[in-house]
């Protein structure tokens, strides 16, 4: 599992010139935009809050997590990085879908529109499943249920983002790192979709990407001016990365990873780059990456670390053949709506 986020994907490489030259004239985007970084406050999200701040004229940041001392730090830099920049600050629990709302309800009583949609929260851990008291399992709740639900809360501010007639001030996208692969091979169970009797940890990564990767199949079809991107990080220079290994063994391991600086220049690329455009707005882009529909600029992309798209693999053809992203869907709805609408415990 450590050598498959180590490794780097064999797909073309989108070169770091490149990408250093994209971010250098993001300051031609109109100012204002309103980036949303949940997981901010440590890792590639604060990486790449970091670039987003050096590259944009005045964001509006906002860092979702728990630990406010690192905000409070992080929010210091970002400003000392870009005075003109405003940096606020939720805290909350987002492993659960309730304290999701909330952050949400935070951010729209502030924004009308949201121009990106950042995430990487997640936890390490070895146990087994974690029940929260809203019945999911902690691991499996950040990254999947809570990542979506972001997504759904937040989609009329991103679609208002989307609508400006400024297409200087139109940037509407999400991202968010986790890992479309692992998905790609198939083997869901679809009759325990939460894990709740069968829960282990590789069924618990093979479930979070795979219905990850059909719920944002359809967040893209549905908002077509709006692009979705599900991105494999691979092994950054990070705390967790650094806790993996026996310390001598992290050192010998520390050039296959991509440092901190790349990670948050290669992440603020993917975030804004016309190359990921929307379906609505693909045409004529030169160089439109492939959509991980296997269609070019179909708006929703599955990128490896370094920003190559994939396209669909043979059993993510066989499962949406058979529904598969309609059993999911239907089933995280039934979540939503027992925790999130009922009050109650999945």
């Amino acid at each position: 599992m450590v050598l498959e986020y180590i490794l780097p994907q064999r797909l073309e490489s989108i070169p770091l010139a490149l990408v250093r030259n994209h971010n250098s004239n993001l300051e031609n985007l109109a100012p204002g935009l309103v980036a949303i970084f949940v997981g901010g406050t440590s890792g590639i999200s604060h990486y790449t809050a970091r670039e987003f701040a050096r590259n944009t004229i005045s964001p509006h940041i906002y860092l979702i997590g728990r630990n406010e001392t690192e905000a409070t730090r992080i929010t210091q830099e970002l400003q000392s990085i870009n005075s003109s920049s405003k940096v606020d600050f939720i805290k909350r629990d987002v492993s659960l879908l309730r304290e999701v709302d909330d952050a949400c309800k935070a951010i729209k009583e502030k924004e009308k529109k949201v121009n990106l949609l950042f995430m990487t929260i997640g936890t390490l851990t070895l146990k087994g499943r974690d029940e929260t008291t809203e019945g999911l399992d902690r691991k499996f709740a950040l990254h999947y249920y809570s990542r979506m639900r972001f997504i759904q809360n937040l989609m009329p501010e991103l679609t208002a983002a989307a609508n400006e007639t400024n297409p200087k001030a139109s940037l509407s996208r999400v991202v968010s790192v986790y890992d479309p692969f692992i998905g790609k091979k198939g083997g869901l169970n679809f009759a325990d979709l939460s894990l709740k009797n069968s829960f282990s940890l590789g069924a618990c990564a093979t479930h979070a990407s795979a219905m990850q990767n059909f719920a944002l199949e359809r967040f893209a079809r549905l908002y077509p001016a709006t692009s979705f991107i599900h991105e494999q990080p691979g092994g950054v220079e990070t705390g967790l990365a650094k806790s993996l290994f026996w310390k001598p063994l992290y050192f010998l391991a520390k050039p296959l990873l991509v440092g901190k600086v790349e990670s948050g220049e290669r992440h603020l690329f993917e975030a804004t780059a016309l190359r990921y455009a929307p379906r609505a707005k693909s045409e004529g882009v030169q160089d439109v990456a492939l959509g991980a529909d296997d269609v070019k600029g179909s708006g929703y992309y599955h990128l490896s670390w370094n920003g190559a798209a994939s396209g669909a693999s043979k059993q993510e053809v066989g499962m949406r053949a058979d529904g598969a992203g309609n059993k999911i869907w239907e089933h995280t709805e039934e979540v939503f709506k027992k925790v999130c609408e009922e009050g109650g415990k999945y």
